[in-house]
């Protein structure tokens, strides 16, 4: 895949689909940003891709903060004096699976902050600078549960639905400045949100499959590999779709 030389920002990176992916790019040779809100995560990512021959540095930043992501955005071009891709992948889930009735505020305050805010403020910087150097890609990260109904998940859901539908508002916006925007929607896949949706009952990992027609969970690789693929030079003329990754779930 056409990455070489791209400098490539990846939000919450520290871990699962994330670091799978700042690895990805740095094996297609990509000078890679690892992010992530802890900066002694982000910094193990960054090592491991640097002592396996690649590229990378870690920066400290938590999305739900609009100064912190205007940082990143900035010391990411002092450093490469470019920004080619920006990977909106930063994301939590709810602490309790609820119906809309017992959820909490608190719940609901934070996932947006995260899932929702954090990715309108990512566009939002990287933009300002894409549009200033005439190019540029953002790939963010939404779900399958920004697709169909989420049960017991109401600020999740809510999140990721604004996903879709804010990629597609800045592709068409931005389809004349040279600046693509895309969306992966993941199914279930192997990560810390998917332990904790597990943990919920006994029989939760059978419920889960039964529903994925491979009968599997997907792995943080094979959304890297699409994430990837939609930032490279080899997908010019995609803009504004969300590709779905999810073993046949959506089916």
């Amino acid at each position: 895949m056409e990455v070489k030389d791209k400098a490539v920002i990846v939000t919450g990176s520290g871990s699962g689909i994330g670091a799978a992916t700042a690895k990805h790019f740095a094996n297609h040779g990509a000078h890679v940003v690892v992010s992530d809100y802890t900066l002694e995560k982000a910094q193990t990512v960054a090592d491991e891709i640097t002592k396996a021959g690649g590229k990378a540095i870690a920066i400290k930043a938590n999305v739900a903060k609009w100064d912190e992501v205007e940082n990143l955005i900035k010391e990411t071009v002092n450093r490469f004096d470019k920004l080619d891709v920006l990977v909106n992948n930063a994301g939590i889930g709810p602490k309790n699976l609820a119906r809309v009735a017992d959820s909490t505020l608190e719940d609901w305050d934070r996932v947006i902050a995260v899932n929702q805010t954090g990715v309108f403020y990512g566009m939002k910087a990287a933009l300002q600078q894409m549009t200033k150097q005439g190019h540029g890609n953002i790939v963010n990260i939404a779900s399958l549960a920004g697709l169909k109904a989420s049960p017991n998940n109401i600020s999740y859901s809510a999140s990721k639905f604004a996903v879709v539908g804010m990629t597609k508002s800045a592709a068409m916006e931005y389809a004349t400045k040279n600046v693509r925007v895309n969306a992966v929607c993941p199914g279930y896949t192997e990560s810390s949100l998917l332990n904790y949706l597990r943990s919920a009952r006994e029989d939760m990992d059978t419920i889960l499959k039964s529903v994925i027609p491979m009968n599997r969970y997907g792995k943080p690789e094979e959304i890297a590999d699409a994430i990837v693929w939609l930032a490279s030079d080899n997908t010019k003329f995609i803009t504004g779709q969300t590709i779905t990754l999810d073993g046949g779930t959506s089916l």
